[in-house]
């Protein structure tokens, strides 16, 4: 059961994306693979049709259980799609400081780090659907920008790109940020409001308009590689197989 009327949010995602035209190993990812997106669960019906009809096939929601309950699937649930809801954060109200919520591009790099070594599995499991689902897979969180951005980094070093383009990608999502938060205000409101926090302060303390997002991939990026040696070693812990990598790598160049 939802705790806000998505029928008065509902619009098209405004930072939604196909991964399509980035170099890795082999050539260039396709499109049609691997669609990274702001929330689609209050998506309105037409933008639901038109995915649907472009050759989605399932959808990874990476929002905690609270965010879920907050919004449910909206129009996509009636969908003859597959859905994966894999909470890569358990709880975004433990994750914060209530004095001081930290929301400056050095802190969620930070959290980022958190994200792939204490969500791997979550991860790991992403990757196989991505690898394994006959036609397009559509990852999201909220603002299709932090846990989806880790996510996109994680297939992207999966399928050998460069950190500089897989930067860059998670870098895009900057020009989308004044309307991310526009369209995602009413329903993060709910979600703060529920989490017992000041939304308005929140707000107030965000340092994500300011500066350069490059800093946080950057920083996940450098951090793995320098206490991992292989930025994807914590997920092949976690049960990531060269096997699909391998299915990710011939997914991502067929024709």
């Amino acid at each position: 059961m939802t705790i806000i009327d998505t029928a008065l949010v509902r619009s098209a995602p405004v930072n939604l994306r196909d991964l399509g035209g980035i170099p890795i190993d082999g050539g260039r990812l396709r499109d049609g693979l691997a669609i990274r997106t702001d929330d689609l669960a209050y998506v309105t019906e037409e933008v639901a049709g038109q995915l649907v009809d472009g050759g989605l096939t399932a959808i990874i929601d990476l929002r905690s259980p609270l965010e879920v309950s907050v919004t449910g699937r909206g129009p996509l649930g009636a969908q003859p799609i597959a859905y994966h809801h894999l909470p890569l954060i358990a709880d975004v109200g433990a994750s914060m400081d209530r004095e001081r919520p930290a929301l400056t591009h050095e802190a969620m790099g930070v959290m980022y780090l958190q994200m792939v070594e204490g969500a791997a599995p979550q991860l790991v499991t992403a990757l196989n659907v991505i690898a394994y689902t006959p036609g397009a897979t559509a990852f999201h969180c909220a603002a299709g920008r932090d846990r989806t951005g880790v996510l996109a980094a994680m297939l992207l070093l999966a399928l050998g790109a460069a950190d500089d383009d897989i930067i860059a990608d998670y870098a895009r999502t900057g020009d989308n940020m004044v309307a991310i938060m526009a369209r995602t205000a009413p329903v993060m409101g709910a979600m703060w409001k529920a989490l017992g926090f000041d939304a308005a302060a929140v707000a107030q303390s965000s340092g994500l308009l300011e500066g350069s997002m490059d800093v946080s991939m950057r920083s996940l990026l450098d951090t793995l590689r320098a206490q991992h040696g292989d930025p994807l070693a914590p997920l092949r812990a976690a049960g990531l197989s060269d096997a699909t990598i391998t299915r990710l790598r011939e997914r991502a160049l067929a024709a």
